[in-house]
């Protein structure tokens, strides 16, 4: 993406904000995914694992910057930002400075925030709302994230091997995604016996064995490819096969309501009767199943009470699971249907209620 295309999203991202901000008021965003949203991409991470990086915005009626340290200012101008964002640097060493700062630049405003200290107040709900619709950009954005995503997933199973440690498959997945420019936010790999007993397998250094999970949140722009494949060292076993081909309907179900109308909590209850009527009625109760995502690996988890509704616009990524099985892509969800960001075509598949859908991969 252009210079230029990147300046004008960020121009009217801040305009928008100022047509509610109001005199006054100012707006602080924190967040690593609140950054990447108003700057059109830009990275603030340092540390893969926090929610607040090195820099923050920081809009006025008057003026919009990019506040941060003099240890990462050049690069941010260099590397990461619009030409036109204003970067504004303190003392690195000074635990006050950068708070000195920002109520300089804003002069006594009421400060509302993505992330609120003392004093200050949080987003209005169509701030929040306006970034999980995602602008035509973003979504050119995402789909070559999670095109990249899905390669990465593919070249790192390929090449695993049945003796390698959960380890060193979650390692060959990192180095996947890095050797592609995006953050592994989060990588799982587990192997035949682990597979069975945990939904949240962090890696050990137990074998794979016979069959292993990868799971990535790998982020890019800001954005999440959430993604989930299964390889398997010679054929499946058929009660195992059986697990997946039932994980794969009861997504169905949910993909089958991932449409602009439709509520989260609507998604949850048709989920949990699916599983029911597969013969796993706890099994709702043992995994979440996902929700909508974006600038965040779950901007909202579908649960019995939750209020958010899918809009065109925003992206979903559904994990139904039972012992030993697993399905999950992320989807965009337009006015005529859903799109699927992270499906290598080199992934074997198979058509369920009419959308392709992973099979595990048999060496």
């Amino acid at each position: 993406m252009s210079d230029t295309a990147r300046a004008a999203e960020v121009a009217d991202k801040v305009e928008s904000i100022r047509s509610w901000l109001g005199e006054g008021r100012a707006l602080r965003l924190r967040g690593i995914d609140w950054f990447a949203w108003i700057t059109a991409g830009a990275s603030s991470a340092v540390l893969l694992a926090a929610e607040t990086g090195i820099a923050e915005v920081v809009i006025t009626l008057g003026g919009a910057w990019v506040v941060t340290d003099e240890i990462e200012a050049q690069r941010l101008i260099d590397e990461e930002l619009p030409a036109w964002l204003t970067v504004r640097a303190a003392p690195w060493a000074s635990k006050t400075a950068r708070d000195s700062l920002v109520s300089e630049l804003t002069k006594g405003c009421s400060i509302l925030s993505d992330r609120p200290g003392a004093g200050e107040g949080a987003l209005p709900e169509e701030l929040v709302a306006a970034k999980r619709a995602l602008m035509s950009l973003e979504i050119e954005r995402y789909r070559k994230v999670g095109r990249l995503a899905a390669q990465a997933m593919t070249e790192a199973l390929l090449e695993a091997d049945p003796k390698w440690s959960e380890y060193k498959l979650a390692g060959a997945g990192a180095a996947a995604l890095q050797a592609r420019g995006l953050h592994p936010a989060l990588v799982m790999a587990s192997g035949a016996r682990r597979t069975r007993l945990y939904r949240h397998p962090m890696p050990t250094n137990d074998p794979l064995g016979s069959i292993a999970m990868l799971v990535f949140c790998a982020r890019g722009h800001g954005l999440y490819a959430n993604l989930t494949r299964f390889v398997s060292f010679g054929a499946v076993p058929q009660p195992l096969s059986e697990l997946h081909r039932q994980v794969r309907e009861v997504e169905a179900h949910a993909l089958e309501l991932s449409r602009p109308g439709v509520g989260l909590q609507e998604v949850y209850q048709e989920l949990a009767k699916a599983y029911a009527d597969a013969g796993h009625e706890r099994a709702i109760r043992e995994h979440h199943q996902g929700g909508s995502t974006g600038y965040l690996s779950r901007e909202v988890v579908a649960t019995p009470d939750a209020t958010e509704m899918i809009r065109a616009g925003t992206a979903v990524a559904w994990n139904p699971s039972l012992p030993g099985a697993k399905v999950e892509d992320t989807f965009l969800v337009t006015n005529t249907g859903l799109v699927n960001l992270t499906m290598d075509p080199a992934w074997p598949t198979l058509k369920v209620a009419g959308r392709e859908r992973p099979l595990v991969l048999e060496r």
